[in-house]
């Protein structure tokens, strides 16, 4: 039996597991493979014989497969010598199925998309009813059922910064991070977090964590600015609104900060 002959068989063999995975698509793709390495074999008498009564159990199983009939509700007919025309219909067949798995994923999307939108502000309110463990649970559970989606997080902490529960807010960005550290709008909103928590030293940190991915964002060099002056390190601040006023020299709210680090160390302003 030649090298096409044996893979046609094992294809065959193989649809009823694919089946019983509830494997639709393989099952159908299997099939139609198989006929095709057949059609294009030179076939003996009792290979042809045997290739026809695996064909026509293959067709039973997928014709009485449930979630191969809910993708397509028509039967397919198979009589021994009819390899090439069920050929043509298992290429429409897996035209269909593909077509099925495709609504079916974005109608799956679509709901996942709804009962993230409804959980968020389902929390939203919570936290303006100022029912704030109610609403720890609820965004907790949707962060869990979304455990690799660091703009979920973000979005979560944007609830909890607005509900001043800078805490919770840290611990989503920190993760949201965790998972996208190239977000540099992340770092700027953990930084206003940090600022509110006077936790300096730790913002300080994320900004530095931020420079490898953002070393010619001039707003992140003035947050990191804010958090000196808040911190009253204002030699500090002073280098950070020099960095970003090399890199954007018409950043007035940056010539403001370092004017006013200089005034507080004792300097002169610079016009």
């Amino acid at each position: 039996m030649s090298a096409e002959l044996s893979r046609a068989r094992a294809q065959i063999s193989a649809i009823g597991t694919h089946l019983k995975q509830g494997k639709v698509f393989p099952a159908a793709t299997a099939l139609y493979e198989a006929i095709n390495n057949i059609l294009r074999s030179q076939l003996m008498k009792s290979e042809r014989d045997e290739f026809a009564r695996m064909i026509t159990d293959a067709v039973y199983l997928l014709n009485n497969d449930k979630g191969f009939r809910s993708s397509y509700p028509l039967l397919m007919q198979y009589q021994p010598g009819q390899e090439k025309q069920l050929a043509e219909m298992l290429r429409d067949v897996l035209q269909e199925l593909q077509h099925s798995a495709v609504t079916e994923a974005k109608d799956i999307i679509q709901e996942l998309q709804h009962r993230r939108e409804a959980a968020l502000e389902r929390g939203r309110l919570l936290l303006v009813e100022q029912k704030n463990d109610e609403a720890r649970e609820v965004l907790e559970k949707l962060a869990r059922e979304f455990p690799e989606d660091s703009d979920l997080k973000a979005r979560i902490a944007d609830l909890f910064i607005k509900g001043e529960l800078y805490e919770d807010a840290f611990t989503y960005l920190d993760e949201a991070l965790d998972l996208s550290p190239d977000q540099i709008h992340l770092y700027n909103r953990i930084g206003i977090v940090l600022r509110r928590l006077k936790k300096f030293d730790v913002a300080e940190k994320y900004f530095i964590r931020a420079v490898p991915y953002a070393k010619n964002d001039a707003n992140l060099y003035f947050n990191l600015g804010r958090v000196y002056v808040d911190w009253e390190r204002f030699d500090k601040a002073e280098k950070a609104a020099r960095i970003a006023l090399r890199i954007t020299p018409s950043f007035e709210e940056a010539k403001k900060m370092l004017n006013f680090s200089l005034r507080r160390q004792g300097k002169p302003i610079e016009p």
